[in-house]
């Protein structure tokens, strides 16, 4: 099981990995029962075996939504570390602990192994040998591989695997894409079973490609769905806003992000990343009785510091990641409720995402007299629903968003609340979430 270590101040979070469920049954003379014994054991054997490779270096926030919209469909994906440990320390300061070594994975059979991107982290996936031959074989095997951010040029283009295809890279190494490949611009580019991608703006997109790859459309639109993607890929984010007042805060915005057990590690990956971007001072604190949590799609993030720490210093902000348990688990915490309600009566900045603002906001008062938005299933908890179809929503001094596939715009918001538009369209740029 893969563990992410978060640092204080460190602009990217990441969180991998989960290993699926194992079925097991008991024998039964029951017809029915065997037969729904038959059933699961088609499913299980259905998964569709994944390889996400990560070496120092990699850029985590396209690694985790890579693997979490793949666990999503169903994959069971593997996340094997290219170096000589299990521990890889991926771009600033990130710690990630893969599930194997790379060299354990050598004589599986995968469905698809998708590279993330990163400098140097895509240097090192090509100059590791034994993943060179796995993809090879992938390749000659007609069996579907695939890259993002730098990794296309990187990796994929070194090793002669992009010959006579269409893809797209990071626009940095579009150049040295064009040596190896026909280069594209497209957000996501498909040609057979090579799909290669943008950078981490476009990495949803391009793992719900692959889910289709693997599974079909159907179960792409099943998985997407729920996402709450946007519908115009590329273009400005817009947002709700009532009540305007200023935010402001100190030469960098101090940012309380609370994790707990079922964690929807996508949301806080990104929260935690996007700000970091920004230069946000974010402080990850968990308010289980250990650092470790087990987020909602089993991936083990490791936070900063104990909530009972956290307390003790003051937040321009607190903003709750989403995840149907770890909203329970916020909503249960007297402590964060209590943080919560004087970060309110001090008119200070609080906001929350997905089941959040449903299940720990609204309970608790903080959103009385305010208009807020949350995931689609949940908004019929919130007393005053009439901006709830929203993506974004601001009411003075709360922000609410509704899932994972707006979050991107939600953690883009603050960044422009606190700093500005221009430094947030400037950084949606540089991600490539906007053209």
């Amino acid at each position: 099981m893969a563990a992410l270590h978060l640092r204080p101040l460190a602009p990217y979070l990441s969180s991998l990995s989960k290993r699926p469920l194992n079925f097991s049954y008991s024998h039964s003379i029951s017809i029915s029962r065997r037969n729904s014994r038959f059933s699961a054991s088609i499913m299980a054997s259905a998964a569709k075996k994944v390889l996400v490779p990560v070496a120092n270096g990699t850029e985590p926030l396209e690694a985790v939504i890579t693997i979490d919209v793949l666990r999503r469909a169903g994959a069971d994906v593997t996340v094997a570390s290219v170096e000589k440990e299990l521990t890889v320390d991926a771009c600033h300061g990130v710690k990630i602990v893969a599930d194997a070594l790379i060299s354990d994975c050598a004589d599986v059979a995968f469905d698809l192994i998708s590279l993330p991107g990163g400098m140097p982290g895509a240097t090192t996936l090509k100059d590791c040998k034994t993943l060179e031959n796995m993809v090879k074989k992938q390749a000659a095997d007609n069996k579907p591989y695939a890259a993002v951010c730098a990794a296309p040029a990187v990796a994929l283009g070194s090793w002669g695997l992009l010959k006579g295809l269409k893809a797209t890279c990071y626009p940095s190494f579009m150049e040295q894409l064009s040596s190896s490949a026909s280069a594209v611009e497209s957000r996501v580019q498909q040609d057979g079973k090579v799909v290669t991608s943008r950078g981490p703006g476009t990495t949803m997109e391009y793992a719900v490609a692959l889910v289709e790859l693997l599974y079909g459309k159907e179960k792409a639109d099943e998985v997407s769905g729920p996402l709450v993607m946007p519908l115009n890929h590329g273009e400005e984010y817009t947002f709700t806003e009532l009540n305007p007042v200023k935010w402001t805060s100190g030469s960098s915005p101090q940012i309380l992000v609370p994790i707990a057990n079922g964690t929807e590690e996508m949301e806080a990956v990104i929260i935690i990343d996007v700000l970091r971007r920004a230069k946000a001072q974010v402080v990850v604190a968990s308010v289980e009785d250990k650092l470790e949590i087990l987020a909602s799609r089993q991936a083990k993030l490791v936070a900063d510091v104990l909530l009972d720490e956290a307390i003790t210093s003051p937040y321009d902000l607190i903003v709750l990641p989403g995840g149907l348990g770890g909203a329970q688990a916020f909503a249960n915490s007297e402590k964060l409720v209590n943080l919560l309600k004087q970060q309110r009566e001090s008119n200070k900045l609080y906001g929350a995402i997905c089941a959040s603002p449903a299940l720990v906001l609204e309970p608790n008062g903080l959103l009385k007299g305010k208009k807020a938005t949350a995931f689609p299933a949940m908004c019929s908890k919130l007393s005053d629903q009439s901006e709830a179809e929203n993506r974004v929503v601001v009411d003075g001094n709360l922000i609410t968003s509704r899932g994972p596939g707006t979050t991107m715009e939600f953690s883009l918001v603050i960044i422009e609340k606190f700093l500005g538009r221009e430094k947030a369209l400037e950084l949606a740029k540089t991600m490539l979430f906007v053209h």
